[in-house]
């Protein structure tokens, strides 16, 4: 198989991550929970874990780094527990469900959302964020790197925007995490939601709430610290205010392998990488008659993602052709990301999207463009 769908979940993890989960399933306990060994190497881990996750995004205290499933519980923690009814927020358009579904939520409990629209490269207007402040507004939240197009946001100048204006920045992080740096202080950012199994090559199932200093959304869950036990409310410190229940150590175990891995191996080295491979890839097919892509491909700071059509043909039939046929996997919909597809017009015919990865090869690349020409010749 030519595993394409990095965007979904990395597929290929450096080695030392499967071990690390495998040693830390033979030699853990609970995190947090007694102090015999099995208790104490857990704690071990998730410290060590918690400091890398801070010297990668420069979080002032690794006690900030809130542990959660994916970034979709990143996300929901941050919006649900920073935002209260009269506030005013501003999204756009290019967002993942994971930012729209929980800013839905809190329409209905009284705040009020703009979003703003792109254009047909899928950019916002930078200056439309200034433009739709408003006295109640209290949040900028928005994606680093479109799921969808790979476009790329300038967080830096959102950021400055939101210092000026004291607004809350909150980020989804979950596409760029671990491939483009992220300096929390200097972006000014408020909460950077992040999901380990993307470009963070760690397991499924970890990800992670970075929480700047004075910010400290409401629990969304409630229970077990392992700390304050007759307390009817959560810990008012960081992070158990906001880890209850068994953190996932084994996963951790892993995470913290992959971040290693990251140091060791150079961010900027797999950027670099993976975007030269899907550059290769819409070089190689941009002559296929009836080929649709979207996004902007001017801008060289993008993550290697590539989402296109060939004519009218079902993005899911497209999919399906590809890894029948050929063994590609790739990824076919709507991804999530609905408003996206009003904005290209393809809700009905949704999108296939190539991601790539470092660990990808030009030899794969060159059979995913050989496939492509071949159905696009088909289909004429």
């Amino acid at each position: 198989m030519i595993y394409l769908d990095n965007a979904a979940t990395t597929y290929h993890k450096p080695p030392e991550v499967a071990e690390a989960v495998f040693n830390a399933l033979q030699g853990t306990g609970s995190s947090g929970r007694g102090a015999h060994g099995a208790s104490l190497e857990a704690s071990r881990i998730v410290f060590r874990t918690r400091a890398a996750i801070s010297e990668i995004f420069n979080v002032t205290d690794p006690s900030r780094v809130v542990f959660t499933s994916n970034a979709t519980e990143s996300l929901n923690i941050a919006i649900q527990g920073l935002l209260s009814p009269g506030d005013r927020c501003i999204t756009t358009a290019m967002e993942h469900n994971s930012v729209l579904r929980p800013l839905y939520h809190m329409e209905t409990k009284g705040i009020r959302l703009d979003i703003l629209p792109a254009d047909s490269r899928g950019r916002v207007d930078p200056g439309l964020f200034e433009a739709a402040i408003r006295p109640d507004t209290k949040a900028i939240i928005m994606a680093h790197g479109s799921n969808v197009t790979g476009n790329v946001t300038d967080i830096q100048a959102i950021g400055d925007l939101c210092r000026r204006h004291r607004l809350l920045f909150i980020v989804d992080a979950a596409q760029t995490a671990g491939l483009l740096p992220i300096d929390m202080v200097r972006s000014h950012i408020s909460a950077l939601c992040l999901s380990g199994h993307k470009s963070l090559l760690g397991p499924q199932g970890t990800g992670a709430l970075c929480l700047a200093e004075g910010v400290l959304p409401e629990p969304l869950i409630y229970g077990g610290t392992g700390m304050d036990s007759f307390a009817k409310n959560m810990p008012s410190v960081l992070p158990e205010n906001l880890e209850a229940g068994t953190l996932n150590v084994h996963g951790l175990a892993g995470l913290l392998a992959s971040c290693g891995y990251i140091r060791s191996y150079g961010q900027d080295r797999m950027h670099r990488e993976a975007t030269a491979l899907s550059k290769a890839f819409i070089d190689g097919i941009m002559d296929i008659e009836g080929l649709v892509l979207y996004g902007d491909f001017s801008d060289g700071n993008r993550t290697p993602v590539v989402s296109l059509n060939i004519r009218d043909m079902d993005a899911g039939e497209l999919a399906d052709e590809l890894y029948e046929r050929f063994g590609i996997a790739v990824r076919a919909g709507a991804h999530c990301a609905p408003l996206v597809h009003r904005t290209f017009g393809t809700e009905k015919q949704g999108m296939v999207r190539f991601s790539f990865s470092h660990f990808n090869t030009m030899e794969e690349v060159k059979a995913a463009i050989d496939a492509l020409r071949t159905i696009g010749e088909e289909a004429r």
